[in-house]
């Protein structure tokens, strides 16, 4: 593989709303699916060669049309699914701060070690998921791979990535809806070579 585009779903109403969802699965806004046409015209453009998708309704909505656009069939992975919540499924940080103050604070301080009640720590989403980039690298050895995830799971494979501890993947990087994040694979190494990136989404909602 010669570059890897972390590609997160389109807008839903959990995002539209600052709602965590990990196993709640919310499909595309109208919004969101004109971001993901605008996604699959991007992809085609940068002459992605295959694409991977986290089994999730939201992904998948996101990934078809990219698929299509490339002309490529795409690879559903259940380890490239978001993070699960487990008991804050479906609430805002706003309310867990108001309700579940020191769990949640125990959470935001080192992510990587502690998990939401019921849920999964990064270590864990670190874990599962880089077994996905590990499989794709050596299936695509000379391909531009696209991953279509969700905002956490990119963001810790973002710190995997790029030498940056899991704990941090909260503040280190920038993931929103329909984003392009690029890494490029070469003799010295992986280099990132860009975050969160909405070009391609000019004149739509964000």
């Amino acid at each position: 593989m010669r570059r890897l585009l972390l590609i997160r779903h389109g807008d839903t109403p959990h995002a539209s709303d600052g709602r965590l969802a990990g196993a709640v699965d919310p499909p595309l806004t109208d919004n969101g699916i004109r971001q993901a046409d605008a996604l699959a015209h991007a992809c085609a453009t940068l002459g992605v060669t295959a694409i991977y998708t986290s089994p999730l309704r939201r992904a998948r909505m996101t990934a078809i049309p990219i698929a299509r656009a490339c002309n490529v069939e795409p690879v559903i992975d259940d380890r490239l699914r978001e993070i699960a919540y487990g008991e804050w499924e479906g609430m805002t940080e706003t309310e867990l701060r108001a309700n579940h103050s020191s769990v949640f604070v125990a959470w935001t301080s080192e992510p990587a070690l502690n998990s939401p009640p019921g849920g999964e720590s990064a270590f864990a989403v670190a874990s599962r998921a880089l077994a996905v980039f590990v499989r794709a690298h050596e299936m695509h050895p000379a391909g531009i791979v696209g991953v279509v995830s969700h905002k956490t799971t990119i963001r810790v494979l973002a710190c995997v990535l790029s030498g940056v501890p899991i704990g941090r993947f909260r503040e280190r990087f920038a993931c929103p809806t329909a984003s392009i994040s690029t890494f490029d694979f070469g003799e010295r190494g992986i280099t990132l070579a860009g975050v969160g990136d909405i070009h391609h989404l000019e004149g739509i909602a964000t």
